[in-house]
């Protein structure tokens, strides 16, 4: 996954840079301190995915990313922003971002938004609550394993085949631990309060109960 970072600070893009180099399988092919910028490497470098913060000198980061979509439509652009209002959230989703992160999301969160975007699925960090979510996408709330994204489910059925982390993982290729992120926000998603009861919810699923 080839990743450029998009963020007016010095320390912040090397910081990040460091980060995502240490994430399996991330390459962070350039780094942009303006949207004219970013545009610029984005054609140059052709990332699969832009780190885009909301906030930059001159254009927003929603007015760049729009610009690099134009040109790229294939890339999928994270917003990162300390700001997690529902107006910022709306506007980023509705203008087309794959995803809203917030900028003190914990390495691993950072790590699944990144996938998770790749993998052609939407991302929005946990502190965005359902309340929030269901208004902002336009939709009623969603339960059980309808509230599960693509890979969720994909994941809940390779567990429900027998198959475990390890090999859920080298199948799909990402870490074991972003599998067991997908398997913690999914017992919490399902009510499952222990292990084996996602095991057994996934097994009946495979077979249809």
């Amino acid at each position: 996954m080839r990743v450029l970072i998009v963020d007016d600070h010095t320390l912040v893009r090397a910081g990040l840079a460091r980060l995502l180099q240490g994430f399996g399988g991330v390459d962070v092919c350039a780094e942009a301190s303006r949207a004219e910028e970013a545009l610029e490497l984005a054609l140059i470098h052709r990332p699969d995915v832009v780190l885009m913060d909301l906030s930059l000198p001159g254009r927003s980061g929603i007015d760049a990313m729009e610009a690099i979509r134009a040109e790229q439509p294939a890339a999928r652009v994270l917003i990162m922003s300390m700001h997690d209002d529902a107006q910022h959230v709306r506007s980023a989703l509705e203008r087309g971002a794959a995803g809203f992160v917030v900028k003190d999301a914990a390495p691993l969160e950072l790590e699944l938004a990144l996938r998770t975007a790749m993998a052609g699925d939407t991302f929005l960090s946990p502190r965005l609550s359902s309340r929030m979510m269901a208004p902002l996408l336009g939709r009623t709330k969603t339960t059980g394993v309808d509230a599960l994204s693509n890979r969720q489910r994909q994941i809940l059925d390779m567990i429900g085949g027998g198959l475990s982390s390890k090999e859920i993982a080298a199948d799909l290729g990402i870490s074991v631990k972003t599998v067991e992120t997908h398997r913690a926000r999914m017992m919490e998603a399902l009510g499952c309060r222990r292990a084996n009861e996602l095991v057994l919810l996934a097994a009946r699923r495979n077979r249809g109960d």
